[in-house]
């Protein structure tokens, strides 16, 4: 069984104050993958009513900035958020509801692709978005 994440010392590790809203925002994001801001916002407000928009977008910047989350938008798609950061693995989305699971690289290693020319840039990650059906809709497709 998967050990639930030390969120006070993550803040801390990472310079943060631990707040009420900082720790329902990390916990929202860990137990929703792939949470919109709507998701979080909702989430967050289970346990805190008070909290505002804005706080939670605060929040979420933070998070992210600090490096505690990962923030993806793919293409058509309002940003979401993630707790699996430290890695440079993707995504697969659906084309049809917009599920989004995870994908780990599949060859080489971190940034997982050899730019043909990097421009002199000192690459550190890739962004790789595979589309495509979930196996839901792909099988309401074949019906």
């Amino acid at each position: 069984m998967p050990t639930t994440p030390d969120f006070p010392q993550m803040l801390r590790g990472a310079g943060l104050r631990v707040t009420r809203p900082r720790l329902a925002v990390l916990d929202a994001v860990h137990q929703h993958a792939h949470a919109d801001t709507d998701t979080v916002i909702g989430v967050v407000r289970q346990g805190l009513p008070e909290v505002s928009h804005q706080a939670v977008y605060d929040v979420l910047r933070a998070l992210t900035t600090a490096g505690l989350l990962r923030r993806i938008q793919p293409s058509g798609s309002v940003a979401r958020y993630e707790s699996r950061v430290g890695d440079n693995h993707h995504h697969v989305v659906c084309r049809t509801c917009g599920a989004i699971g995870d994908v780990d690289c599949a060859v080489g290693h971190a940034p997982c692709l050899t730019a043909s020319d990097d421009n002199g840039f000192r690459i550190d990650e890739a962004e790789v978005i595979y589309w495509g059906q979930c196996p839901d809709c792909a099988a309401a497709l074949r019906s």
